[in-house]
């Protein structure tokens, strides 16, 4: 049997992705983002979501 890259990702690569409009909850600013917004969980424009980041997120973990 032949296992192939046939994930998720690969069946839904050709669709466009669908962005939502929300408001900042930093800003105040109208942006777009990737995912539906929930009520009652914050949601940050891309400047602001930046500002949320832990600054070591580009390391690695090790096990």
């Amino acid at each position: 049997m032949a296992y192939g890259n046939g994930g998720y990702r690969d069946r839904n690569r050709d669709q466009p992705r669908e962005f939502f409009k929300a408001t900042c909850s930093d800003c105040g600013q109208e942006c777009e983002v990737p995912f539906k917004p929930t009520q009652g969980r914050p949601v940050y424009c891309r400047d602001c979501f930046r500002k949320h980041q832990p600054e070591d997120r580009g390391e690695r973990r090790r096990f």
